[in-house]
């Protein structure tokens, strides 16, 4: 697995920051309500398109801490991957490829923050869950199994669709 750059994250209140700023905003968050309980999620969407003539996907990954009825702080990433043209007869290939990436750059995610988060925040204080895009409708119904064991042989809790909302809503905002 190639290991990507996970340094710079966007909140939509505090514009850009470093992953360690985001972990440490987290941290604040959950500080002004130490009695609640929260759950840190993570969700990649992904969107293909074609500019100048060249084949870009955008992959948007999503990070929420969400205090439990009482609302939510997330931020986000984007990162713009080149592929070679794609058949439309074949998308079938292409979406696999393009979900075992949002679930695969979740997880590195994951392993980047849990450490550093841990450092700040008790585990009993949240749940981690790491969303992914795909449903038992449609096209992706067949991959459930294939990226939900992807997370949890990494020692995560997957959420598909209906209850993947870090992945289709709040990252699909920013594809």
């Amino acid at each position: 697995m190639q290991k990507r750059k996970i340094n710079i994250f966007t909140s939509p209140t505090k514009g850009k920051m470093s992953r360690n700023g985001m972990v440490e905003d987290i941290a604040e968050f959950v500080d002004d309500d130490p009695a609640s309980f929260y759950r840190l999620i993570i969700g990649t969407d992904s969107q293909a398109k074609r500019i100048n003539g060249k084949s870009q996907i955008d992959f948007v990954t999503a990070i929420i801490i969400y205090r439990k009825g009482k609302g939510a702080r997330y931020f986000w990433r984007k990162e713009k991957k080149y592929t070679k043209e794609y058949n439309e007869q074949k998308k079938g290939g292409f979406l696999r490829e393009k979900i075992y990436t949002e679930t695969l750059i979740s997880l590195e995610i994951a392993q980047d923050i849990v450490p550093l988060a841990r450092k700040l925040i008790s585990p009993r204080k949240y749940d981690l869950e790491i969303h992914i895009d795909v449903g038992p409708l449609g096209p992706t119904r067949d991959m459930i199994r294939e990226v939900v064991g992807m997370v949890s042989g990494n020692g995560f809790v997957a959420k598909t669709k209906p209850s993947s909302w870090g992945a289709s809503s709040v990252a699909d905002k920013h594809t």
